[in-house]
């Protein structure tokens, strides 16, 4: 197995460190991966980095901003959740205390503080609608765009299975014992995965065992479902997106439904659709290779 070096820091952003791994040779095509709600770095595979490192890419992955080892937020939503729910099922912004735009911000503060003017952006889930953001309100610094079980935000789409928001829902049992923490997290994990796809326990434990030793934060998930809900429908930015886009997609997604996915590629000029069997709203062992493969075909020619 080819030995890869992995630079870990710290991005300062205005005050708001955001926490990164650089993978790869500092000269190779970088690859920007921004993940969704409540979700740290680490959700990104080490086995799916390591792949598109071997195909000739600098990955980088991050914690967004109330999540994982980076910057927390202090600020509250003005609104109860139930208002902020309604309005985004009707496609209206509302008043949170920060947006999908800032987050959008933070990756290209981060870009900037590693000098890196141009990168290949790939945003999962919440991270795909912040990749549009990004992509649409600084083109000049995407030079492809890959979202990955993500959707547009806009009215009526399908929502997640009801287990799976309820358990979204749920807040971090910050004061809990680490054992009620473990089931906690491997219960969101094992809904998220496909029949098809479970996740490995063994897998399992150890990605757990290594999220909480890197901290869990309760009101920074609401904060970012709050950004999730408050900026409304995002095909203001989709529309505009210049950069060429890869949407993919699985067919037994319960979290963001594969409409969603579809509504994407339906938004973003000349995207190109692809819809993955079976797979769920993760990046399961089997998938991980072929995926990784697909997304560097996407990315080589520009």
């Amino acid at each position: 197995m080819q030995q890869i070096a992995v630079r870990t820091g710290i991005a300062p952003n205005g005050g708001l460190p955001i926490a990164y791994e650089d993978w790869g040779d500092e000269s190779a095509p970088p690859l920007l991966l921004i993940m969704g709600i409540g979700a740290q770095m680490l959700l990104w595979p080490d086995e799916f980095c390591r792949t598109l490192v071997e195909q000739g890419y600098r990955v980088i992955r991050f914690d967004n901003r109330d999540v994982g080892l980076s910057g927390k937020t202090s600020g509250r939503r003005r609104q109860p959740l139930w208002l902020l729910i309604l309005r985004a099922q009707l496609g209206w912004q509302s008043a949170v205390p920060y947006t999908l735009a800032d987050m959008a911000a933070d990756a290209v503060q981060l870009l900037d503080h590693l000098q890196i003017r141009q990168a290949h952006v790939l945003g999962g889930s919440m991270g795909g609608m912040i990749a549009q953001v990004l992509a649409a309100e600084y083109p000049q610094r995407v030079r492809s765009l890959i979202v990955l079980f993500s959707s547009t935000n806009q009215p009526l789409l399908p929502p997640p299975a009801p287990t799976l928001l309820f358990q979204l829902l749920r807040p971090f049992p910050v004061k809990a014992s680490r054992t009620q923490q473990q089931h906690y997290c491997k219960t969101r994990l094992r809904l998220l995965a496909s029949k098809r796809y479970p996740m490995q326990e063994s897998e399992l434990d150890t990605l757990v065992s290594q999220l909480l030793r890197r901290g869990g934060d309760s009101e920074g998930l609401q904060r970012q479902f709050s950004a999730l809900l408050g900026s409304g429908d995002l095909r203001r930015y989709s529309r505009r997106i210049q950069a060429p886009t890869l949407v993919i997609h699985g067919s037994a997604d319960r979290m963001v439904r594969k409409a969603g996915g579809v509504a994407v590629a339906r938004a973003v000029p000349h995207a190109r659709l692809h819809i993955v069997p079976d797979m769920g709203h993760d990046l399961p062992q089997p998938l991980r290779v072929p995926l990784a493969t697909l997304i560097a075909q996407h990315m080589a020619p520009h």
